[in-house]
């Protein structure tokens, strides 16, 4: 597994009613703060941060198709050719790493088929490279070419 250093970040944060919203600086636009987008926001920020993804190339939650079936993914990192680069899942820091999010991954992954997955609860990632239909484990987040 990969331990993450996250950088600092003061994320917007407003409440409304009974919910609390937080402001994602790549769609631009308030969601619903969940344990879940806890986790994006700040893994977003280390890819931009630390790893100097350009924000530009990072989709957040859009629709594909898998098995005939609607699916949204969590995040794809795309190349500078807007071919999608790296898939990853995020999940709530008490999800456990598990063969079951693996395979969540790995089912978008049949769709998108990118070099790269990543898995991450906030707390921890685990980062694979697809090499002709492997995939090998890595021991960091690879650095955006």
């Amino acid at each position: 597994m990969i331990k993450i250093d996250y950088p600092p970040y003061q994320p917007k944060i407003k409440k409304e009613g009974n919910n609390e919203f937080i402001f994602d600086e790549i769609r631009k636009r308030w969601i619903v703060l969940t344990p879940e987008e806890w986790v994006r926001q700040n893994f977003l920020q280390y890819l931009i941060q630390i790893k100097k993804y350009p924000a530009s190339l990072i989709a957040i939650e859009k629709e594909i198709i898998v098995n005939n079936l609607k699916k949204r993914f969590d995040v794809v990192v795309y190349d500078t050719n807007t071919k999608p680069w790296m898939l990853i899942e995020c999940k709530e820091m008490n999800v456990d790493l598990t063969e079951k999010v693996l395979n969540q991954i790995l089912r978008y992954h049949s769709s998108l088929q990118t070099p790269f997955l990543v898995i991450t609860n906030g707390l921890y990632c685990i980062a694979y490279q697809n090499a002709n239909g492997q995939l090998k484990p890595l021991l960091q987040i690879p650095s955006v070419s």
